[in-house]
């Protein structure tokens, strides 16, 4: 395998690695933000609005992590083609995925993946479930 081929792989294997990151980042800010607003609620006599008001970094941060995860995947995909190209064809160093859209669920799709749904689903499902409590309340 060429050299320039090799950089390129790492320049993609970067760019696959800071989406993991931003993902995981976001899921803490989930907890950190969601919670943090939870108890400012229970510190103003429970008020519904602060309840509700945790309903929207949940719901941005969801599809902001769907869509990290839609560009690891593309990007993985364009790893996976650098990888299997013939000695050959020099590396051009593209970070173009737009080749690889129809190989890739699309964004929203990618949002209901289990992977986001197993943890953005339930949280929601918390907040919603706290809110209709302490609107009834």
């Amino acid at each position: 395998m060429d050299d320039n081929r090799v950089r390129h792989l790492e320049m993609i294997q970067g760019v696959v690695n800071r989406m993991g990151q931003n993902a995981f980042l976001l899921k803490g800010w989930t907890v950190t933000l969601v919670a943090g607003l939870f108890v400012f609620a229970n510190t103003q006599d429970i008020d519904y609005k602060y309840v509700a008001i945790a309903l929207l970094p949940a719901i941005f941060f969801w599809l902001l992590d769907g869509y990290f995860l839609w560009q690891e995947r593309l990007f993985r995909k364009l790893y996976d083609a650098v990888r299997k190209q013939n000695n050959e064809t020099a590396a051009d160093f593209s970070m173009d995925v737009r080749p690889f859209y129809a190989d890739v669920h699309s964004w929203l799709r990618t949002c209901f993946s289990i992977t986001l749904s197993l943890f953005y689903l339930p949280t929601i499902g918390v907040i919603v479930i706290t809110l209709v409590l302490v609107w009834t309340k």
